[in-house]
């Protein structure tokens, strides 16, 4: 046998007390696990020794600035050594953690006193090692000097002769000692598992509600006696701005306003047969007019951008900018650059396919020949954005250009602008849409759209409010510009305020595409979106008709979608993705969840979710509560108010339930233990 064979590799070396398995980490350390401010984060780690000495455990978190707090963890299965602590981060920045195991000395002459004591072995012995102990944690700990007097009490009780064994004992293991003993231990061994990264973000990237809009159908119109639509503008859009925040929408998202090309360009319903009047996609970006650092003229100008940023910041939202990478045969790059895409063997540019569909009015970019001219021309185009008030972007397929394209670009944008979010639209493989997670998007589009059973979306749910939330946050999207499912072709109303409803509340961002509200439902035959699709032509909704006296009064979602937005702002447990709670139901057909968040005056919000999945039948059934996940005790009455009816009952551990079209498809529930 070689030497080679023969030497064994280097390991890491373990502490005197092993501290193993700490999570939240993310590829084994090497990239952040991710929290927003006020965000509760479970740190968990397996601590153990040898004998029979009381073992203990500490997360230490540092913050920006380098300063250290100290947070106890607790055995949630003695025998097993998981520990557990919740540690809070409260501002954005760069944190580490790390999880200290130790010997605890006070918590092995506690455990083995209490016993000798009572049984009268090793008395004197026992509680003189008590006392010394207790003055090892006056001397090395730092105390104040009320801390300090509360051992040195318990330490004279432990030697007062005149008192009898029991009550000097009492005097070392009395609640005030070992509550003082846990905040300000006295450590043996202690034993530090690595540092591990944690970047703390600001809220919106893991709560908000999204409205995405196209800005030139927001104010067109169709002149009958022109023959002609006249295209929105974006001042014309930003006159949609009220009505968008009054639903109680955070994020306005914008499909892209960049010039479109005319090489190519689509005709309505994806057709290759365009009129010169017709708009073209969106997405078949730059023309002599410019690519993606420009207008679209018909839109407007920079000066009207301003506009439409500030009014939607007036209202209280954000702007979202649609980054789609790629590029028109018209677009600047292609004449300057056209190294920077795939050339075939005929000595065309590829346009993109997605088989069957074919985008010919689309070339993809090609980041191996030239990648240094791409990343820096990209960083450009995104910095000229985020210059005129955009911090968000919705990043269309990303998982068609290079992950370490997006880790570097992600990485360069938050040096100086650490509060931009991105948000990776990855219809794609898990291994995928995982490692853009873990490189910096801090959400990702989900395989949402097409769960619709009750057991497809808890296994789902589950999954992405287990191990992947420290890195990936989900948004739920019932359709896109791209997306209408057979489920809400034909599953009427109660199907489209179902979807919306379990979007808004199985995780904390969801977002819907403009329409959603007049429950647009007809498919363009051989293909699962919309007929007379908003990508290639343009759409008057005719929002007015919306309103008092409209034609649509009362037949709009407006009104529903609106309560579903006030119900998550109303509700802080609605705010976070971990920590779901499913409950069983008999009938198959339904999903039970349950979310809970403590506040600060001391008393929980809890929020119970009960919907029929059968958008076609009303049905009747039996929901057996998981009354711990509500905080509530067995036997226990309690209150439960639906937030959309306003009804109120009061449920014990069985309920009966009646859900579907004929009444209301779900129930959103405030649960309050009763009085």
């Amino acid at each position: 046998m070689s030497d080679a064979l023969r030497t064994a590799p280097p390991q890491t070396p373990l502490g005197r007390i092993p501290v193993l398995d700490v999570r939240p980490v993310v590829d084994h350390g090497d990239r952040p696990a991710k929290a927003v401010v006020g965000e509760e984060l479970e740190v968990r780690a397996t601590v153990f020794r040898e004998g029979h000495d009381a073992v203990n455990a500490t997360v230490v978190l540092t913050d920006p600035d380098g300063v250290e707090t100290f947070h106890p963890m607790t055995c949630t299965n003695p025998g097993l050594d998981t520990w557990v602590a919740r540690v809070t981060p409260d501002r954005t920045g760069w944190w580490s953690y790390r999880v200290e195991g130790w010997s605890d000395p006070y918590g092995t002459w506690e455990h083995d006193a209490t016993i000798k004591v009572a049984a009268d072995v090793d008395t004197e012995l026992m509680l003189e090692e008590g006392a010394r102990v207790l003055e090892r944690a006056v001397d090395e700990v730092d105390r104040t000097a009320e801390q300090e007097q509360l051992l040195i009490d318990a330490i004279t009780g432990l030697r007062d002769t005149a008192r009898p064994p029991a009550l000097r004992l009492r005097a070392g293991t009395a609640a005030d000692v070992e509550t003082e003993l846990g905040e300000r231990p006295l450590r043996d061994l202690v034993s530090p598992s690595r540092e591990l990264p944690l970047l703390v973000e600001r809220e919106r990237a893991l709560y908000g509600a999204w409205y995405e809009l196209f800005p030139r159908s927001e104010g067109a119109h169709y002149d009958e006696d022109e023959h002609r639509w006249h295209t929105g503008t974006l001042r014309t859009a930003a006159g949609r701005l009220p009505a968008v925040a009054a639903m109680g929408f955070d994020v306005v998202y914008l499909t892209p306003i960049h010039p479109i090309g005319q090489a190519a360009k689509k005709g309505p319903n994806n057709t290759l047969d365009a009129r010169p009047e017709d708009p073209g996609s969106p997405y078949a970006i730059g023309s002599p007019d410019g690519g993606h650092d420009a207008i679209h003229p018909d839109l407007g100008t920079f000066d009207d951008f301003d506009a439409f940023v500030a009014e939607a910041k007036r209202l209280g939202m954000e702007v979202a900018m649609d980054l789609a990478l790629q590029c028109s045969p018209d677009h600047p790059w292609v004449a300057a650059h056209p190294e920077w895409f795939t050339t075939r063997a005929d000595g065309t540019i590829a346009f993109a396919e997605n088989p069957p569909k074919k985008y010919q009015d689309i070339y993809p970019l090609n980041f191996d020949n030239d990648p240094a001219g791409i990343y820096a021309a990209v960083r450009a185009v995104v910095q000229v954005w985020i210059d005129h008030g955009v911090e968000i972007f919705r990043v269309d397929n990303p998982h068609t250009k290079p992950v370490e394209f997006w880790q570097w670009l992600i990485a360069d944008v938050a040096k100086d602008h650490p509060d931009v979010i991105w948000l990776a639209e990855a219809f794609t493989k898990p291994a995928m849409m995982h490692t853009l997670g873990k490189i910096g998007f801090q959400q990702s589009y989900t395989y949402y759209t097409w769960r619709n059973t009750a057991p497809e979306l808890r296994e789902y749910v589950e999954e992405l409010a287990g191990e992947s939330a420290s890195y990936m946050r989900p948004s739920f999207w019932p359709t896109t510009h791209d997306i209408l499912t057979p489920y809400l072709q034909f599953g009427g109303p109660a199907a489209w305020k179902l979807r919306a409803a379990l979007a808004a509340t199985l995780v904390p961002t969801y977002g819907i595409y403009a329409g959603y509200e007049l429950m647009e439902h007809v498919a363009r035959p051989g293909a699962d979106e919309q007929i007379d699709n908003e990508k290639y032509e343009f759409k008057d909704r005719r929002w007015a008709d919306d309103e008092p006296g409209g034609a649509r009064e009362g037949r709009s979602l407006a009104g529903y979608l609106t309560r579903l937005n006030e119900i998550r702002r109303e509700h802080p447990a609605l705010h976070r993705l971990r920590g779901i709670r499913f409950h069983h139901v008999d009938d198959e057909n339904f999903l039970a969840f349950s979310k809970r968040r403590a506040l600060p005056d001391g008393t929980d919000d809890v929020v119970l979710v009960v919907a029929n999945l059968d958008p076609h039948s009303t049905r009747a059934t039996t929901l057996r509560l998981d009354l711990a996940a509500l905080g509530a005790e067995p036997g226990e009455t309690l209150e439960a108010t639906d937030l959309l009816t306003g009804h109120t009952w009061q449920w014990q551990q069985e309920v009966y339930v009646r859900l579907g079209p004929e009444v209301e498809p779900v129930h959103v529930v405030a649960v309050r233990r009763a009085r």
